[in-house]
């Protein structure tokens, strides 16, 4: 198996407060694994040291075979992206579009900026009408692609997903999350996801962490979210409250 994301033995903090302890998994390349948990249980804060947004932690981390330092990294850039909860608050509201998805070409020296922009847009559903608008002429779903566009510009094999549809409308949920699944088959994509919604992880997922507390209780294939085939009290209580057995 190669492993995109390897993770062991992870602690987290913030100011000195531990809030992640022992976390310990591998995400294989082209997989879709999903971290599950309440509200709390330390699931972004996952992400966003992978990301470089937690620096203050301790334990082994490699992307793609290669060790993770601490803090941000320029060439992690061109592997690994995230795309943030709330499309609202990700996107400049001075920006246009077009400024937004130009922006990692300029810092990475990256050229054919025109081409690349529309091509982007493209891939996401949006054509070039809307690539001198404001982040206030687009509506949840659109400028939540114009997140997920970004996140592509460095052409990156692995996106870290935190919560992407859970900002949005539930009618509009359901093509976010059919154009994250198409592009991950289209471009060999692995994901890594944070979800409080089991129904999302079950459709989206290979495999799923169940984390409370700041620790992985148990790993198990999404079927278990189909057939409540968890081992943990906890899981089983997730399942459970989720509108499982």
């Amino acid at each position: 198996m190669t492993t995109a994301i390897s993770l062991t033995d992870l602690d987290i903090s913030y100011d000195g407060t531990r809030v992640v302890e022992g976390v310990t998994f591998d995400v294989a390349v082209g997989e879709s694994f999903a971290l599950v948990g309440e509200s709390g249980s330390g699931k972004s804060t996952v992400l966003k040291a992978i990301a470089g947004l937690a620096p203050e932690w301790t334990g082994g981390m490699k992307v793609m075979g290669q060790e993770r330092g601490h803090g941000p990294n320029k060439r992690l850039a061109h592997v690994c992206q995230m795309v943030f909860q709330d499309p609202y608050g990700s996107l400049h509201p001075r920006k246009t579009v077009d400024a937004v998805l130009t922006e990692p070409l300029v810092i990475h020296r990256i050229g054919d900026r025109d081409a690349r922009v529309e091509e982007a847009l493209r891939q996401v559903g949006l054509d070039r009408r809307f690539r001198f608008r404001y982040p206030h002429q687009l509506s949840g779903g659109q400028r939540q692609r114009v997140a997920i566009a970004r996140a592509l510009m460095l052409e990156p094999k692995i996106m870290l997903l935190d919560e992407p549809t859970s900002a949005l409308d539930v009618s509009v949920q359901a093509e976010i999350l059919n154009l994250l699944k198409r592009l991950r088959a289209e471009q060999g994509l692995t994901f890594l996801m944070v979800s409080h919604d089991l129904p999302v992880v079950g459709f989206m997922c290979d495999r799923i962490a169940v984390m409370t507390k700041g620790q992985i209780v148990e790993i198990a294939p999404a079927d278990a979210l189909h057939d409540g085939a968890f081992t943990n009290p906890y899981s089983r209580a997730l399942y459970a409250a989720s509108g499982g057995a």
